[in-house]
């Protein structure tokens, strides 16, 4: 099994286009310690020819542009002309840096397109996503602890995991930290071989550090290294949990939340533009890798 990250910064990417915080400045100024990133999303195969496409990030053209394993030449039908190795997509919730990327996808090519009822519900409420022609595109919603195979060989589960309803969709209170399948993790399995991909996650219950322990990977949500991280950057007032995203470090952090868990690679995804683990060379950073997890990059692979 090979997971491929096309994008691992959280909603806005890094730098975001407009922001002047510690860790952006940094990018603007050339540092050589920051490189850019593009928003979240993965691509899983069991055979490294077709590709199961997992978040469809506002940044997917240009993902597929820097990505010569998923470019149209690649495909083995040379007589199609609206065909690429991208052959099913799986949405993990609403947000927009999760599924604007759908409208990239609009070009006339099939394929199905995975999630749960709630949130492909929402997705055919949204008169922008009727662009998606459903003569090519099948809406195949997918239950709570259901396994299916979109792939050939690929074998794949989704569950929930504490989160909320997207942004736009908040109203009145908000109920964080709720399980509903509005927000899904993902498990991976081909060859023996077992990841999972959590990339928004508020906490982390019993169940669902169960569920992945002896994991041979997990790509997990790394939005912010401090709860407060946003205040003190000086560009917002939520807190990570309060956006539905676990911190990294301090009480409940996730830093610490895996030990025991004998998962054999960690790595963090969806990173937020404000948290230092973007810099080479930080503290935190540091303090990550000497905890035994990974900082993805666009263009990572991981083969297992």
């Amino acid at each position: 099994m090979r997971l491929f990250v096309l994008g691992s910064a959280a909603g806005g990417g890094y730098p975001q286009w407009n922001c002047l915080c510690d860790v952006c400045r940094l990018y603007w100024a050339g540092d050589e310690r920051v490189v850019a990133r593009s928003q979240s999303s993965i691509a899983a195969s069991a055979d490294g020819r077709n590709w199961l496409l997992l978040n469809a990030s506002p940044d997917l053209r240009q993902q597929v542009l820097t990505s010569p394993r998923l470019a149209p030449s690649a495909h083995a039908d040379d007589a199609a002309r609206r065909a690429t190795p991208i052959s099913a997509v799986l949405v993990t919730n609403g947000d927009v840096d999760h599924i604007a990327g759908l409208l990239t996808l609009r070009e006339k090519q099939r394929f199905p397109l995975y999630g749960t009822t709630g949130v492909l519900g929402m997705i055919a409420e949204s008169p922008v996503f009727q662009v998606l022609d459903p003569a090519f595109v099948e809406k195949r919603p997918v239950a709570i602890g259901a396994g299916f195979e979109p792939l050939p060989g690929l074998f794949v589960e989704i569950f929930s995991v504490p989160g909320k309803v997207p942004l736009f969709m908040e109203r009145g209170e908000v109920d964080v930290g709720e399980e509903s399948e509005m927000t899904v993790g993902v498990k991976l399995s081909a060859h023996g071989k077992t990841a999972f991909y959590i990339p928004g996650c508020a906490h982390l219950p019993a169940t669902l550090a169960e569920r992945i322990r002896d994991a041979d990977a997990l790509l997990f949500d790394g939005t912010l290294f401090a709860d407060d991280e946003m205040r003190q950057a000086g560009v917002g007032e939520k807190t990570g949990r309060r956006m539905g995203h676990m911190p990294i470090s301090g009480e409940g952090g996730s830093l610490h939340a895996f030990e025991g868990l004998d998962i054999a690679r960690r790595a963090y995804i969806h990173i937020n533009n404000t948290n230092p683990i973007l810099v080479q060379g930080s503290d935190q950073r540091a303090t990550v890798e000497a905890a035994g997890w990974t900082v993805t990059h666009d263009g990572m692979e991981i083969a297992l």
